[in-house]
Order: C-alpha cells, then sequence, then structure tokens
C-alpha cells in the first residue's frame, strides 16, 4: 500500500510560484509524481514549469496500468522527452517565452519498486529508518564541482553558482534525462523537492522531519514552514511517497 502527499509555495521572497507539480495514486500499490522548476523569466518560468507537468502527465494518465508496469522507465523517459519538446518549440515562437526551462523529477512507485528520472537540480531522495540517500544527481556547476573534488557539499550549498544548472527541459531541441531504480521496503519513503526545500533543508533536516517529526500526512507542511521560518528565497514544492 501507498499514501501520498504534496506541497507547493512561492515562498517568502519571490512574486509567483514558478514550481509545479502532479501526484496521483494509480492504484493501492503504485503512484506517480512529477516535480517541475520553471525558469527563463516573470511568466516564462511558470510556463514552462506547468506545461513540462500537463504534458508528462497528460501522456502517463494516457497509459493502461499493464502498460506503464512493462515498461516504466521507458515511459517517464517519454513522458519527459514529450514536455522538453512542447517547451522547446513555444520557447521558439513566442517572444516572451524566449530561453525558457525547467527541471523536472519524476516517479513511479510500484510493488516495493521505484523508477526515478530527473534533469536539473530538483531531487528525489530514499529515505528509511537508517538514513537518508539522494537518489538523483544534480546537473549543476556545483554537483559538478563536487564531483571533481574542487568543493565539498558543505562548500556547495553556499557557493555563489549554486542555482546555475547545466541541463533543463526545453533549453534544447532533445534532452538529456538520467533515470534510476530504487527498490523500496515497507516504511521506506520516496521525497521529491525542488531545490527551494533542498537549499533551505539539510539532508539530516529533511531525515528528521520525515522519519522523525511527527504523523507523515503533515510532513511535508512542516518542512515548507521551516524553510519559509528561514526566509525562503525560492519557490518550494515537495511529494512525499510513503510505502507500507
Amino acid at each position: 500500500m501507498i499514501r501520498a502527499w504534496g506541497i507547493t509555495d512561492k515562498g517568502v521572497v519571490r512574486a509567483q510560484n514558478q514550481d509545479a507539480y502532479y501526484l496521483k495514486l494509480t492504484g493501492e500499490d503504485q503512484a506517480v509524481a512529477i516535480v517541475c522548476d520553471g525558469m527563463g523569466g516573470a511568466r516564462a518560468g511558470n510556463v514552462a514549469s506547468s506545461m513540462a507537468v500537463e504534458t508528462a502527465s497528460d501522456y502517463l494518465e494516457q497509459l493502461t496500468a499493464e502498460e506503464l508496469l512493462a515498461a516504466p522507465g521507458d515511459h517517464l523517459a517519454r513522458a519527459a522527452a514529450l514536455a522538453n519538446e512542447a517547451v522547446y518549440r513555444k520557447s521558439l515562437h513566442e517572444r516572451e517565452c524566449m530561453g525558457m526551462g525547467t527541471t523536472m523529477v519524476a516517479a513511479f512507485v510500484y510493488s516495493r519498486k521505484a523508477q526515478v528520472l530527473n534533469i536539473g537540480d530538483s531531487r528525489a531522495y530514499h529515505i528509511d529508518s537508517e538514513g537518508i540517500m539522494k537518489v538523483t544527481r544534480d546537473h549543476s556547476v556545483v554537483e559538478d564541482l563536487v564531483n571533481r573534488g574542487q568543493i565539498t557539499p558543505e562548500q556547495a550549498r553556499l557557493h555563489p553558482q549554486k542555482n546555475l544548472i547545466t541541463r533543463a527541459l526545453g533549453s534544447e531541441e532533445r534532452s538529456r534525462t538520467d533515470l534510476y531504480d530504487v527498490a523500496l521496503q515497507p516504511g521506506d519513503y520516496l521525497l521529491l523537492c525542488s531545490d527551494g526545500l533542498s537549499n533551505t533543508l539539510t539532508d539530516q533536516e529533511l531525515l528528521y522531519e520525515v522519519v522523525h517529526g511527527g504523523e507523515p500526512e503533515n510532513c511535508c507542511q512542516r518542512m515548507l514552514n521551516i524553510s519559509l521560518s528561514r526566509g525562503a528565497p525560492d519557490n518550494v514544492t515537495a511529494v512525499l511517497i510513503q510505502c507500507l
């Protein structure tokens, strides 16, 4: 059995919420979730994230359960490719949308497994009573610096280029997404979030709130409240999926 919750907020500083998310329980032990964080100007970022979520979710909703289960990774990749095409084409044909793009992290959870897709710096975390593991790899300048050993993960959190991403949906004609397999046990959680959350709470704070902070149905609100209390300079979005 699966339970899931989601929340999004514009934060303290931003005038508009350019994050968007989708969450649907497609069966007792199945769920689909998408989180997108738009970029490219006041209106364009909102357009990019909303369009990506709508395009990807529309494709996935047209599939039967059998089709999705037969090739979940392929279908997530196809959904992201269609979203990329839609955002990219709109950016070419509307002046106010030129240069827009969006991150995406998406997951299909089924039968104690999850397929996770990402592009950009929106993240997926696997959380259990033993700890927290970042499933996805950020496509960002600072992640590349960390991987090359030039800075530490702690330094990355304060780096002046921490918001510069190296891949996004809609920025090129063809997208380059990554796929990950996650094994889930009863009691495990999968957290999807935009960088507005991961930049204001540490991994250990996310772990604490999910596992020890209180009832899971209130967890997304608790994490948002912490981010808001710290000034929430960016939009904040979180989707939490619990396996029972």
